[in-house]
């Protein structure tokens, strides 16, 4: 029942709208009026105002024609990474890439993509559903700020799907919880050829403690990463202060608490072993630490309503469904934390952050298949 050419169309349409974290006015706006035509009730939150964006979640609320039978939550994000202005989709056959210049930005406009399509399929052939909340939240890809800045109580569902992973045949329903740290170290200037040893470099201190650092995969559980560094402002002069920036992952809150103060030791340690007496002083660099919590764990049961739901859509259609841990998180980590039980279902995009992502349209419009008969089994109650 998906109109396939009509959905593809959508969708190299939203691709071709530039829409950056904190810039996804543009697609806001055309969507609110797709919602409008559908009778969907849009609002824009003030989620924008609060992230410095220049435009909020946008949130519609659909009416079901099934009396008691419960609201479900479709959502996705808007934003996409750098880079992706200017993006250029390229279909050869039935797939869909970029022309290699930037990312594709099927993460997420795929879903979003998908969402439109179902819902107008439900209005056209009036198929039996129950009322639907459709979510499309900005900065997802900064982290998760709009999902973080959304007010549940403004929706009526209690559970739904984010669409918004690659894997095809797969429900993520596990996720890590995520630290985000800066890391500041100020060590001593002074001139690099005349008298380097007055001076304690920062950026020493940062590689040596790095270098002690286990980063990358952990363990099956855990990962590390270092992403950011900046600091120096001259070849000549020994470097004060330098500034890194990373992230600890786990699907474990132990493990992420141990490899969190594992990073911030090993930075501490390397301070410590470059103390300098001068002129009857002692000097010894001094590492500051903002550690924040990014977002929390999704770990929702295999027996959990929305679970059940997905399993017998897809029985229904005669395809394979598995759920699936993750490494990324999504949206719906945060969602999960505010109370709502919240999976996330694959759209069929592949090599996503990339300038090589491209995505299967035959995935694509399994991926809609499968939403739309979620809907049409949950106004059944069946879950």
């Amino acid at each position: 029942m998906i109109h396939k050419e009509r959905l593809r169309n959508l969708l190299i349409e939203l691709l071709r709208i530039d829409s950056l974290s904190r810039k996804e006015h543009t697609i806001a706006v055309r969507l609110k009026r797709e919602m409008e035509v559908l009778s969907g009730e849009p609002q824009i939150d003030d989620a924008g105002v609060k992230v410095g964006g220049n435009v909020g979640n946008l949130i519609a609320h659909f009416n079901g024609n099934v009396p008691n039978s419960p609201p479900i939550l479709l959502s996705a994000h808007m934003d996409t990474v750098m880079p992706g202005e200017g993006v250029v989709p390229i279909l050869e056959g039935d797939i869909l890439r970029s022309d290699g210049r930037t990312v594709l930005g099927g993460d997420d406009k795929s879903g979003i993509a998908i969402i439109c399509e179902v819902l107008r399929v439900i209005r056209e052939s009036h198929l039996p559903c129950s009322d639907i909340d459709v979510v499309f939240t900005i900065c997802e890809e900064a982290g998760l700020l709009g999902a973080k800045c959304l007010d549940v109580s403004r929706l009526r569902a209690r559970r739904g799907l984010v669409l918004d992973s690659d894997s095809v045949g797969f429900l993520f329903t596990k996720a890590p919880a995520a630290n985000r740290m800066e890391f500041r170290i100020t060590g001593l200037e002074a001139h690099a050829g005349v008298c380097p040893e007055k001076g304690i470099s920062a950026i020493q201190v940062a590689a040596e403690g790095i270098s002690r650092m286990k980063l990358g995969r952990i363990d099956e559980e855990t990962t590390a990463n270092i992403g950011f560094i900046e600091g120096g402002i001259a070849v000549n002069i020994i470097p004060k202060s330098v500034t890194l920036k990373g992230e600890a992952r786990s699907h474990r809150e132990d493990k992420l608490e141990l490899q969190t103060r594992h990073m911030l030791r090993c930075l501490e340690e390397a301070a410590s072993h470059h103390r300098l007496e001068l002129d009857g002083r002692s000097f010894q660099p001094v590492v500051e630490a903002k550690i924040e919590r990014d977002y929390d764990r999704m770990n929702i049961p295999d027996e959990a309503p929305i679970v059940r739901l997905v399993r017998a859509a897809a029985s229904n259609l005669g395809l394979e469904l598995r759920t699936m841990a993750t490494g990324g998180g999504c949206d719906a980590n945060v969602l999960n934390k505010q109370g709502l039980e919240v999976a996330n279902l694959s759209t069929g995009m592949r090599e996503i952050h990339t300038v090589k992502e491209w995505l299967d349209l035959n995935d694509l419009y399994r991926s809609a298949e499968m939403v739309l008969e979620i809907v049409r089994l949950n106004a059944q109650g069946h879950y």
